[in-house]
């Protein structure tokens, strides 16, 4: 039986031979027994496990746990730092809205506190280095800094100059400075957030990751889906983390979890999600579930960045439309009309019309964040997705997104026939096929029950608060057995402010006029 001190950080232990023979220098009392006074050390619980004996984690007793007003960690949160500060490898493999992104920075936090760590090393997909890992520090950790590593090598190195705590950087960005973060030995701790992005294991990118990792004292993962596509898209991530928990070869790993069914074609094992299991270890999972404290429905905002031509477009439409109010060339009956377009150009997909042509056509801006978050999102979802695009013309752009990256999905319209979209909701609720739909919203805002899904992703926001609500409540029936996620895609102000008119049960329309005389858009 172990005691913990708080107040003196020391653990009681039997003060038997074997441990005694460890820790020559632990004093003997006479506490429950005869018990070692050992230090409650990262070292020692270490050792103090491999001998057999349950420790608790030293961070869930010695540790402040920073954070904002009212949101102090979740149990499972405090489960997952355990498990990061007591191994040096570790995957968390958490649903998305459980919170890893904390516990990542929070573990951290802990390690330098209790002089184990010195300085740590975000690896994230591009969309999320800002408003995800950047504000999650400020709003976190606010007492260690920060920087983004982004841009050309001759940049990338610039900031990597900087003496900061934190260094962020994207998942191709190891790529380019590779050497240069190699070399940084103060650098001692890793974070990979989106694991799978590292699952093809003889890549470029793969092999420079292990190249990092090999030399680091800490590095952990974070997926909410470790394997994708199949059983072997662990093999790629395992040699990244743990290379010894895997065999040397692929194809051994391949005939340890698929079955080779023609020359070409393999199927998963039964036991393939055993193998992964004990592949990916050490590790934690928590789904939605898990977390009680969380309400049943969790509404995330996700801030994402607009490209250059969407942001040079957007302040172009913004500055007009703001003058244009002061002279009163833009009023109530067309102000709607002018928000309309600058929501086209956030979420990247806006209607053209050349002069004297007779129809409009499509103009994709460069919205690659705003995709590139969707597959990362869809990916990392244990179940089904439905996404919902606020104008018909983005659906197209959305859907060739997914088919692209292999995404099995359905497109619903206003078009759509009545026994096709029936076909399809069919399938999707009741059948393993189509991992997401994609569809405008007032398509699916009454009568549908799609609780296969458990989470919604707006690509943008919608116009009325009533298509709203009704559609987020697709995944609200008294047959939905887990905890929903619904995520508002946002790159720009007027995005927010709209999603806000929607939390509000305001009409998007009302007050339009003075959101742009106030410069709120």
């Amino acid at each position: 039986m172990i005691h913990v001190a708080e107040k003196h950080r020391v653990l009681a232990v039997p003060a038997i031979p074997a441990v005694l023979a460890q820790f020559p220098s632990a004093k003997v009392v006479d506490f429950h027994g005869q018990s070692a006074l050992i230090p409650h050390t990262f070292r020692d619980t270490r050792l103090l496990r491999a001998m057999g004996f349950e420790v608790p984690a030293p961070v869930l007793y010695h540790y402040d746990w920073p954070h904002p007003p009212g949101q102090p960690p979740f149990e499972a949160q405090r489960k997952t730092v355990a498990m990061l500060t007591t191994n040096q490898r570790g995957y968390v493999l958490n649903d998305k809205g459980t919170g890893k992104t904390r516990c990542g920075l929070w573990a951290f936090d802990y390690l330098k506190k209790a002089g184990l760590a010195k300085k740590l090393l975000v690896v994230a997909p591009l969309s999320t280095l800002h408003f995800t890992w950047g504000r999650s520090v400020f709003e976190m950790v606010p007492h260690l800094s920060h920087v983004v590593v982004h841009g050309d090598k001759k940049k990338r190195q610039k900031l990597l100059a900087q003496d900061h705590d934190i260094y962020i950087i994207n998942h191709h960005g190891l790529t380019v400075v590779l050497d240069e973060l190699v070399a940084r030995t103060d650098i001692d701790c890793v974070l990979i957030d989106e694991l799978t992005a590292f699952r093809t294991f003889n890549t470029t990118l793969n092999k420079a990751a292990r190249k990092l990792v090999a030399g680091k004292p800490f590095a952990w993962g974070m997926t909410g889906s470790p394997t994708p596509e199949s059983p072997v898209d662990a093999y790629g991530q395992c040699m990244v983390l743990t290379p010894d928990t895997v065999p040397r070869r692929f194809s051994h790993f391949r005939d340890m979890t698929m079955t080779k069914i023609t020359q070409f074609k393999y199927v998963a094992r039964p036991d393939a999600k055993d193998t992964v299991l004990r592949a990916m270890q050490p590790a934690v999972r928590f789904t939605l579930e898990d977390v009680t404290e969380l309400p049943d429905v969790v509404v995330q905002p996700v801030k994402i960045g607009m490209g250059k031509k969407q942001t040079e477009t957007y302040e172009a439409l913004r500055k007009e439309a703001c003058a244009q109010v002061g002279t009163g060339e833009i009023t109530a009956a067309n102000a709607g009309a002018v928000l309309n377009k600058m929501l086209q150009v956030s979420i990247g997909y806006v209607y053209a019309k050349e002069e004297g042509a007779t129809e409009r056509h499509v103009i994709a801006l460069d919205n690659e964040e705003r995709l590139e978050r969707l597959i990362q999102d869809i990916g990392e979802s244990s179940r089904k997705v439905i996404v919902f695009a606020p104008f018909t013309h983005a659906l197209r752009g959305i859907s060739e997104h997914l088919t692209k990256n292999k995404i099995e999905h359905a497109s619903v319209d206003g078009s759509t026939p009545s026994a096709e979209r029936d076909k399809v909701f069919g399938l999707f609720q009741n059948t393993d096929k189509f991992k997401a739909i994609v569809a405008h919203p007032k398509c699916m805002s009454h009568g549908v029950t799609l609780t296969a899904a458990d989470t919604i992703i707006w690509f943008g926001p919608i116009d009325s608060h009533e298509t709203f609500d009704q559609a987020n409540a697709r995944i609200r029936r008294v047959s939905q057995r887990f905890k929903q996620l619904v995520l508002l895609y946002q790159g720009s102000k007027a995005e927010e402010t709209s999603y806000k008119r929607l939390n509000n049960k305001q009409t998007m329309q009302d007050g339009v006029l003075a959101l742009f005389a106030q410069n709120q858009v």
